[in-house]
């Protein structure tokens, strides 16, 4: 039997948990299955797997030689690719991770116009917080936020959208409004924590930056969630321009600290470690960039 073979069926099985599934997302018998996994522990002379009539689980020894495989049947996968078409012509499965707000509006749009042109691509748009665990979930590329922190990864920045202090006017009327960044310290500000450093926000004045810990009566995962109760009054947010843009045109919510510049908010596409990037990854990013450009410090995706 081929070994890569095996592998991809032993990765399939501890996918799924059960030599049934795995051989039923290959189309193979579970005999197959189970033959394909006795010849790799065979080949290794240990156990990948621990067997009892109810369940299957990894053993010590599986779980590392599973990151392995998923590595080597990744190479192998980009090699291929290195030579064939799939190298100058977008086409399969393209899988995306990005932010909920950013994504349902500009990355969503971006992909609608990139699937107009290339009709041979399918994309797989994840709304998520954290882009995950990118080779495990099979993630080809995550738009991120912030400054990466994970080394395993490549990030490649594609633009920059300020960032403002804002609340609603009834909020400013109560409690009146900031005129600099230490008085903070007496509002309710509402944090973004999936934003990096959350409650610390940094404005930049006459002196150099001054970086202020800041609390307030709410915080969530999802800047929409605090943009939503800013406009209820509830407290002072700082989100991307992106985010209120439209907010503030129609007078939801009002800037304050406009003489205090804040470090923009980066923008980031950030795919796995690979020498060989497909046609559909490298060609995604290049539009996106461009599309992205002129339209995250506007109010809406269009």
């Amino acid at each position: 039997m081929d070994k890569l073979t095996s592998m991809n069926v032993f990765v399939r099985v501890a996918k799924a948990g059960s030599f049934a599934g795995g051989a039923r997302e290959l189309g193979i018998s579970r005999a197959m299955a189970t033959k394909h996994i006795m010849q790799l522990e065979g080949s290794l002379g240990t156990r990948l797997f621990n067997r009892t009539t109810r369940s299957l689980s990894l053993t010590d020894v599986g779980g590392s030689y599973l990151e392995r495989c998923q590595q080597v049947l990744l190479d192998v996968e980009e090699m291929e690719a290195a030579v064939t078409h799939l190298q100058t012509e977008p086409r399969g499965v393209l899988k995306i991770s990005a932010p909920p707000v950013i994504g349902a509006t500009h990355i969503a749009h971006a992909v609608a116009e990139f699937l107009k042109v290339h009709t041979d691509l399918t994309v797989e748009l994840i709304l998520q917080s954290t882009p995950g665990d990118m080779i495990d979930e099979g993630i080809d590329l995550a738009i991120y936020l912030g400054a990466l922190n994970d080394t395993s990864m490549v990030a490649r920045k594609l633009t920059s959208s300020s960032l403002v202090v804002c609340g609603s006017p009834a909020y400013l009327e109560q409690y009146g409004i900031p005129k600099s960044p230490s008085d903070l310290l007496n509002h309710s500000c509402l944090v973004n924590w999936a934003s990096a450093p959350r409650n610390k926000w940094q404005f930049k004045g006459e002196n150099g930056y001054t970086a202020i810990n800041v609390s307030g009566r709410m915080q969530a995962n999802v800047a929409d969630a605090i943009r939503t109760a800013a406009i209820d009054g509830l407290g002072l947010v700082m989100l991307a321009s992106y985010v209120v843009g439209r907010d503030i045109e129609k007078g939801k919510l009002k800037i304050v600290l406009e003489d205090y510049a804040l470090p923009p908010l980066d923008i980031y596409a950030v795919y796995p470690h690979r020498k060989y990037l497909s046609a559909k990854v490298r060609r995604f990013m290049d539009f996106l960039q461009v599309w992205l450009e002129p339209r995250v410090n506007m109010a809406s995706g269009e």
